[in-house]
C-alpha cells in the first residue's frame, strides 16, 4: 500500500487506511500520541497487573481498564470498553508493570478501585461505527458554537470527542465565569440526537487537546506529558533575569509558559547565596555601583561611579561579601580597577537579530579606480 494511502490520526494516535473493501484498518501509531509514556519496564512481570491495560481515547483522554473478556489482548489493540452509557473504543498503550506506576502518579488503589471492563477486541463493524463517529466531530463542532453564539452565551467551544458507538459526545468548553447551558444541552439534543455532556476545560487543558510546536521547536510540553497544571507568575520570570515581555513568555495559550517552573527554583536557591546590595560598594579609590549579575556563576560586575566608561569589573560574591564586611566595619575595600573590564551594554535591539539577511556575506563595494581599470582592460582586451 502506498503511503499516500496512509491517514494519521494524532488526535487518538494511530493510523487509518481504507481497504480496497472499504473498510477501515486502523494500526497504533505511538509517535503522534498526546502524554505518549515510554514504558521502561517492558518485559518485567507483575502478576497484579496482567489484566490492567492503560487504553487511551481522543487527546489527552486515557484510563485503565480491567480484561474481563477472556482475549488475550496487547498493546496496539483496538479494544471495546465499558462506558457510563453504552460503549466506547479505544487503543491499548500500556501493559505490564508500567501501569502500577501509573496508578500510584494519579492516587489509584488497585485493590479496592473499581476498574471499568474491557468488552472484547473492536470487530471491523465497530471500528467502521466508530470512525462514522469521528467523521462527524468537526462539523458538530462548528455548529455547537453557532447555537452557542445564538443564545448569546459567554462560552467557546474547543473541543467534540464522539462516544466509539455513536451515541453520546463531550462538548469541552472554556468560560470565564458560571454558565448556564440548560437550553443549550436542549438544542444540542435536538439539533444532533445524541446524549450530551459538557465538560469545563482550561485554556491551558485546550492547548493540550489541541497541541501544537511551541518556540523551542518541541511538541507543547501540555500535550506530552503534563497533566497537573501549577500556577506561573511574573516572579518566576523575575528570578530568572527574563525579559517581562508578555508576548515572549506567553505560550500558545495566552498564559505564561509552563517552561518558566523548571527552573525557577535553581535561580532561586543560587540567588539566596548572592549578597543582597542597598548602595554603592566603598573602594579605596572610588564607590561602585552593581549593574548586573549572574547567580548561576556567582559572579557580580560593577562600574565606578566618579567615572565616564562603560566598562564593568567583574567580582565573585565571595568577594562583595567580605568588601561589604569591610564597609560596615567603616574600612574601604580594595581597588577593582585592575581586574578584567567587560564593555556593558545599555540596551540592544533585537531587529539586527531577526534580519533574514544577517548570515548573508555583505559585497564589498568598487570604488572609481577599480571601475576604471576594468573598462581600460576591457578595451584592451587585455
Amino acid at each position: 500500500m502506498d503511503r499516500k494511502d496512509i491517514v494519521y490520526d494524532c488526535h487518538r494516535g494511530c493510523q487509518k487506511t481504507i481497504a480496497n473493501d472499504g473498510q477501515f484498518c486502523c494500526k497504533y501509531d505511538q509517535s503522534c500520541c498526546k502524554r505518549a509514556v515510554f514504558d521502561w519496564l517492558q518485559g518485567m512481570p507483575d502478576e497484579d497487573m496482567d489484566n490492567l491495560f492503560e487504553v487511551r481515547f481522543k487527546n489527552t483522554r486515557k484510563g485503565v481498564y480491567q480484561n474481563t473478556s477472556g482475549q488475550v489482548v496487547r498493546v496496539g489493540d483496538i479494544v471495546v470498553v465499558e462506558a457510563q452509557n453504552g460503549c466506547d473504543v479505544g487503543i491499548i498503550t500500556l501493559s505490564g508493570a508500567i501501569v502500577a506506576h501509573q496508578l500510584k502518579r494519579n492516587n489509584i488503589d488497585f485493590k479496592s478501585y473499581e476498574f471499568r471492563r474491557i468488552y472484547r477486541k473492536a470487530r471491523p463493524q465497530d471500528i467502521q461505527k466508530w470512525q462514522e463517529a469521528i467523521a462527524r466531530e468537526h462539523q458538530t463542532m462548528i455548529r455547537a458554537r453557532v447555537l452557542a453564539a445564538n443564545l448569546g452565551l459567554e462560552m467557546k467551544i474547543g473541543d467534540v470527542e464522539f462516544q466509539g458507538d455513536g451515541t453520546k459526545a463531550i462538548f469541552y468548553y472554556i468560560a470565564d465565569g458560571r454558565v448556564d447551558f440548560r437550553q443549550l444541552i436542549k438544542d444540542f439534543a435536538e439539533e444532533f440526537h445524541i446524549r450530551i455532556e459538557m465538560k469545563q476545560i482550561g485554556a491551558r487543558q485546550e492547548a493540550g487537546l489541541i497541541g501544537g510546536i511551541g518556540v523551542c521547536g518541541q511538541a507543547l510540553c501540555c500535550s506530552r506529558y503534563i497533566s497537573d497544571f501549577q500556577s506561573i507568575t511574573t516572579a518566576a520570570a523575575r528570578s530568572q533575569d527574563l525579559s517581562l515581555n508578555p508576548q515572549k513568555l506567553a505560550g500558545q495559550c495566552g498564559k505564561l509558559k509552563c517552561c518558566i517552573n523548571y527552573e525557577a527554583a535553581v535561580y532561586m536557591d543560587a540567588k539566596e547565596n548572592m549578597p543582597h546590595l542597598t548602595e554603592p560598594l566603598h573602594l579605596v579609590d572610588g564607590d561602585v555601583r552593581p549593574v548586573k549579575s549572574d547567580a548561576l556563576k556567582q559572579m557580580m560586575w560593577f562600574c565606578y561611579t566618579n567615572r565616564q566608561e562603560d566598562e564593568a569589573y567583574p567580582l565573585k560574591a565571595e568577594k562583595v561579601k567580605e568588601i561589604l564586611k569591610l564597609n560596615s566595619e567603616g574600612k574601604p575595600g580594595a581597588s577593582i580597577a585592575g581586574d578584567k573590564k567587560e564593555k556593558v551594554i545599555d540596551f540592544k535591539s533585537a531587529a539586527g537579530e531577526d534580519s533574514i539577511t544577517r548570515f548573508d556575506e555583505v559585497k564589498k563595494k568598487r570604488n572609481g579606480k577599480q571601475r576604471g581599470r576594468q573598462r581600460f582592460n576591457k578595451r584592451n582586451g587585455s
